[in-house]
């Protein structure tokens, strides 16, 4: 946990040839996950499902370049005593499971202004470059963090495809380019182009192609955004040979959803359909959550709050109960390594 740590108070940028060692290595976990809760496709890659423990899962919604959100549910005690474990240490045991939807990079609303002043480094060929630069330490901080759980636990932390996972900000392969206060897609790739150069941006579009895209219980489902469509489990697993199935699980906007698409997923992938609830971030909430679906799908991304949802196996997913809101609290994660 203290190394976690240490990369969110890093000043400055992650060196690039030791990143860049971290980012393959993560590649090479992703590419050998374990067909028991990973299953491969028809040559043996490990598809766009995942078949999840039986255990307490926690559900962190789109991340955004907010290191210390992580770090923060990281150091949360589920069994509310002070010396109760942290998530944490019930993960490095194998205890309990992490999912998270996806979009690592891009500040959101918190750093719209930082986007306007990046913006004129954009144009200007960062000649100057410390607005973006600030941005990039975040993103990449997160990431790097990321990576590091992945490495540790690949079995029990899982980091979903978002639409924000397109460092090349392509069109195609499941992917658009990517714009909201500024350019930011564009102003990524030749930031990343300029400082960290090819093999280190080509590398990272390999690892995010190979996240997978759905993560599947008895009694709940989680991708990053509202399935567009039914997506059957050979299209899921077979998921790089379909660019709608990448497209379907990341971009769906509100309303874009064919009706009923998510109570078919959900009595097809659920062994408890009736009990069962798909959750998904992507939009934007008011409060704790939004329920859309027939109330069958949960979007739990707030930009403004550290929200997550802690569920329980076995037990029927109550919004209400299950999505907690952590305060803004730093401290509290050094305090939880004392």
């Amino acid at each position: 946990m203290q190394q976690l740590i240490e990369i969110a108070q890093r000043a400055g940028l992650p060196e690039r040839e030791a990143y860049t060692a971290l980012i393959k290595q993560t590649i090479e976990v992703l590419q050998n996950e374990d067909p028991l809760y990973r299953p491969r496709d028809e040559r043996n890659r490990p598809g766009g499902m995942l078949r999840l423990n039986h255990q307490p899962t926690i559900i962190i919604p789109d991340l955004h370049a907010r290191p210390w959100f992580v770090l923060q549910v990281l150091a949360y005690r589920p069994g509310g005593q002070p010396d109760s474990s942290t998530v944490f240490e019930l993960l490095s045991q194998g205890e309990l499971q992490m999912v998270c939807v996806g979009d690592g990079f891009h500040g959101e609303s918190r750093a719209a202004q930082r986007w306007k002043k990046a913006f004129k480094e954009f144009t200007g060929k960062y000649h100057r470059h410390s607005a973006m630069d600030e941005e990039m330490r975040e993103s990449l901080s997160l990431m790097e963090i990321v990576m590091q759980l992945k490495s540790m636990r690949p079995d029990s932390f899982h980091f979903l495809k978002g639409n924000h996972e397109n460092i090349l900000n392509e069109e195609g392969r499941g992917n658009h380019p990517f714009r909201k206060f500024a350019f930011e897609g564009e102003m990524v790739k030749e930031w990343v182009l300029k400082f960290y150069g090819e093999e280190f941006i080509y590398a990272f579009a390999e690892m995010e192609h190979e996240f997978p895209l759905l993560a599947v219980d008895g009694t709940f489902m989680v991708s990053h955004a509202e399935p567009q469509r039914y997506f059957t489990h050979e299209e899921v697993i077979r998921y790089r040979e379909y660019d709608d199935v990448v497209l379907g699980l990341t971009w769906t906007p509100n309303d874009g959803a064919e009706e009923g698409s998510v109570n078919r997923m959900i009595a097809d992938y659920c062994s408890h359909p009736d009990q069962a609830r798909y959750f998904g971030g992507h939009r934007p909430v008011q409060g704790k959550f939004n329920l859309r679906a027939e109330d069958k799908y949960v979007q739990l991304h707030n930009p403004g709050t550290y929200s997550f949802a802690l569920l329980q196996p076995g037990i029927p997913p109550d919004p209400q109960q299950d999505i907690l809101v952590l305060p803004h609290d730093e401290e509290a994660v050094l305090r939880a390594e004392e």
